[in-house]
């Protein structure tokens, strides 16, 4: 796990600099990653009733519009909320006084937040695109695709339970490993706070709080 300050810095990062996301997917988009999920994939008998019924389910998610800019947003969302419901209410005053875009409102910044972050989401498309490379490779590339989402949804349910269902109930679990990076820091600091307990939780939060002002110095 990273230390507080690496997840503070991260978190930050994340809500000032939404378009930085689009480094991130250098490594997500990753046909290195996709075929060893697909060996895997074939290697792991033990679990192969449960992946052909994830598959199921995720064709169903797909034809039903779920790689839609909206449920990037929505999974966004989700898990900033999640992260904001553990957040003290004057910590949360102190925190989105710091944000540009606070004049909204603490209730729309997550929505506001997880939009910009969306967006960057779908701008990078084009770097799927340009990372697969014929037919056949789109075809055996995108197996290994679909085994990596439904790998990294079970490892969300093992690790953060209450992420995972809160996800699910709109398949956007199955969204979650294009968007892993960017969620990891809310993720790891909820996690610290089930694990290590409110004060060390609250470190991170004071950390957040110091970056932001340090961001707004001339």
């Amino acid at each position: 796990m990273s230390s507080n300050m690496e997840i503070a810095k991260r978190i930050v990062k994340a809500i000032l600099s939404p378009d930085s996301v689009i480094g991130f997917f250098h490594g997500v988009l990753s046909v290195p990653k996709d075929l060893g999920y697909l060996a895997y994939g074939y290697m792991d008998t033990d679990t192969r009733f449960m992946r052909e019924s994830e598959r199921i389910r995720m064709v169903g998610a797909i034809k039903h519009g779920i790689l839609e800019n909206k449920n990037f947003a929505e999974t966004i969302e989700t898990v900033l909320d999640k992260f904001s419901d553990n957040v003290p209410e004057k910590k949360k005053d102190s925190i989105y006084s710091q944000i540009a875009f606070s004049i909204i409102g603490r209730t729309a910044t997550n929505s506001v937040i997880a939009g910009r972050l969306a967006i960057a989401v779908s701008q990078s498309s084009s770097l799927l695109v340009a990372a697969r490379g014929g037919l056949m490779g789109n075809v055996l590339l995108m197996g290994g695709m679909a085994e990596r989402s439904i790998y990294r949804s079970r490892a969300l349910e093992k690790s953060d339970p209450e992420i995972y269902y809160a996800l699910h109930r709109k398949n956007h679990d199955l969204l979650y490993f294009l968007v892993e990076p960017l969620l990891e820091p809310f993720i790891e600091a909820l996690r610290v706070k089930r694990t290590q307990g409110q004060p060390e939780f609250d470190k991170i939060l004071d950390m957040v709080e110091d970056e932001l002002k340090k961001s707004k110095r001339p």
